[in-house]
């Protein structure tokens, strides 16, 4: 609309013409509104409230005479109360950049004041402190020319050719250097160790896996040397079987072997040795029985005392064949032979007897002796008795029983 005015967010609208302003300024400030301006008879001005900047690079000497070149930067603008933009708008609204070249004067020489009484070392240890400083001794100037310090920032600080910074900074890089060289030492031989352990763990894992190795290895050796003898071990146990049986068939057979032996060998060994004891013992009584036949001269006596003792002598010799352990081959017929041979010897005895009679001499022992020591063994002694009784009868007649 015609004759209304606007100023901008960051700036302030200096309306002059007209009644005054506040205090008696020349103009009157609007802000953060419009505002209708007669033409021709009110002039409309803008005076900047937006952020400025001012650098300074000024030559300083501090307390111990030491010359340092400081850099320093300021951040300023116009305040925003009517009091602050009446003394910027009368000393800069002509010319708003003076702002900045004003500004960097006044820093400058507040910064010099403030380094001349300070060391190198409190200066470069304590650059907030002398911000701080350099700040509150300009915000009253500041103030009187309508402007407000937001940041002091102090860039760099320079002894130029003096080495005295770099003097004073010495110990502490090598105490950093030192700190860096051990640090790096340790970082080496951290890294040396991380090496070697890692060495060690794939040293310790191929050892390891080189053991497994090793006892699958070992595990598969033994389970195919056991399947390659398990044929042989099987046929090895097979044949001792069988050599166990074998063996007790052998035992078994020299058992049988043995048995043949005694019932082929000793026990006929056995009979034949009985036979000639009896045939020796019937031999003996057919002597005895010729004897005392010859001694009494009665061959009818002597014939019948020996036929009467023959079944006896029989007897004898055959419970003395019983009493040996004889087998007998064939059975029932095996038998019959030996007492057919039993009475055959028998009869051979008594034809010899009968034959040598009238050969025979008397001379000899008595009869009764003989007859006591041929039937010894052989008969009874009631036996004996009534075979002497029979020979006294038939000598010398019937003997009385109560003699």
């Amino acid at each position: 609309m015609f004759g209304y005015r606007v100023p901008a967010p960051d700036e302030a609208m200096l309306i002059s013409g007209g009644r005054r302003g506040l205090g008696g300024a020349p103009f009157r400030v609007v802000t953060g509104h419009g505002k209708f301006v007669l033409p021709i008879f009110r002039k409309t001005r803008f005076l900047t409230l937006s952020m400025c900047e001012a650098e300074v690079t000024e030559t300083c000497v501090t307390r111990q005479g030491i010359s340092l070149h400081v850099r320093a930067v300021i951040a300023f603008k116009v305040g925003n109360d009517t009091e602050s933009i009446i003394n910027a708008g009368q000393r800069f609204l002509s010319d708003q950049q003076q702002m900045s070249v004003l500004t960097g004067r006044i820093f400058a020489g507040h910064l010099r004041a403030i380094i001349g009484s300070m060391t190198v070392e409190e200066i470069v240890t304590e650059r907030q402190k002398l911000a701080a400083e350099v700040l509150d001794t300009s915000k009253t100037e500041m103030a009187k020319i309508g402007l407000i310090v937001d940041s002091l920032q102090i860039q760099s600080i320079d002894d130029g050719d003096t080495g005295y910074i770099d003097a004073m900074s010495a110990p502490h890089r090598a105490a950093i250097q030192r700190q860096a060289q051990i640090a790096q030492a340790q970082a080496t031989q951290a890294s040396v160790e991380a090496e070697q352990a890692a060495a060690r763990n794939q040293a310790e894992y191929a050892r390891q896996t080189a053991i497994v190795k090793a006892q699958y290895s070992a595990e598969v050796d033994r389970a195919q040397a056991k399947a390659g003898q398990a044929g042989p071990l099987a046929q090895a146990h097979a044949q001792q079987e069988v050599l166990a049986a074998q063996t007790e068939i052998a035992q078994r057979q020299a058992q049988l072997r043995q048995q043949q032996l005694v019932a082929e060998v000793i026990k006929p060994a056995e009979a034949e040795a009985q036979r000639i004891r009896v045939l020796a013992a019937a031999e003996a009584e057919r002597m005895r029985i010729q004897a005392e036949a010859a001694a009494s001269h009665d061959r009818v006596a002597l014939d019948r005392m020996l036929i009467d003792q023959l079944p006896q002598i029989v007897k004898e010799a055959a419970g003395g064949l019983s009493g040996a352990n004889v087998n007998v081959l064939n059975g029932a017929d095996g038998l019959g032979e030996i007492a057919a041979g039993l009475v055959g010897q028998g009869l051979t005895i008594l034809d010899s007897v009968r034959q040598n009679l009238n050969g025979q001499s008397a001379a000899g022992r008595p009869a009764k002796t003989d007859t006591l020591l041929a039937l010894q063994g052989y008969l009874p002694a009631s036996q004996t008795d009534t075979a002497e009784k029979r020979e006294k009868e038939t000598n010398n007649g019937p003997v009385d029983g109560g003699a």
